[in-house]
């Protein structure tokens, strides 16, 4: 009897630990999200030009508009893009991974074999993350955008490369076309 109580205790705390942890992993994705309203906000104050969409969990500020058709969830896109982990700004510093020329000499990457060339998305065939995914829908041919999510929709609880575990996210996106045939 004694040992199922044990059990029984062991188990009931292993299950208050896995609510707790997954309670402070939504809190931390709920302070991501109010940055990311804020960063926007601002922004989007700042410069009446600029416009703002939301889709799932992405936020996307555009400061150059585009024309053209708008990206739908199954079309293709090619763009150049600089990938931020984000804290409440877009810090040179926060750099992870771009294949925009001019961003990567601004933030002084010197890379042995660096590659700049346009990446071309099938968006129903891609392995993009769900934030990407998201804020990438309805964009157009030369529009220049930022696109923002919490970690909830970036890597989760993971680390990625340099990017650290339940990280938000941002990317700056320099559209070049938008097919949707």
């Amino acid at each position: 009897m004694k040992r199922i109580c044990k059990y029984i205790l062991l188990l009931t705390v292993m299950a208050a630990s896995c609510s707790c942890i997954k309670e402070k992993l939504e809190e931390t994705y709920n302070k991501q999200e109010e940055q990311i309203d804020k960063y926007i906000t601002a922004a989007a104050e700042k410069n009446q030009n600029y416009s703002v969409s939301y889709n799932g969990g992405s936020s996307r500020l555009t400061t150059k508009a585009g024309e053209g058709p708008e990206l739908s969830a199954d079309g293709s896109v090619s763009f150049y893009y600089a990938g931020y982990t984000f804290d409440g700004s877009i810090k040179p510093a926060a750099l992870f991974g771009t294949n925009h020329q001019s961003t990567a000499e601004s933030a002084g990457w010197t890379l042995t074999d660096p590659d700049y060339s346009l990446l071309e998305i099938n968006m129903k065939s891609s392995d993009l993350l769900k934030g990407v995914r998201d804020g990438l829908i309805g964009v157009q041919a030369g529009e220049e955008c930022e696109i923002l999510f919490s970690g909830k929709y970036g890597f989760g609880n993971s680390t990625f490369g340099m990017i650290p575990a339940k990280s938000a996210l941002a990317f700056k996106i320099w559209v070049v076309g938008v097919s949707n045939d």
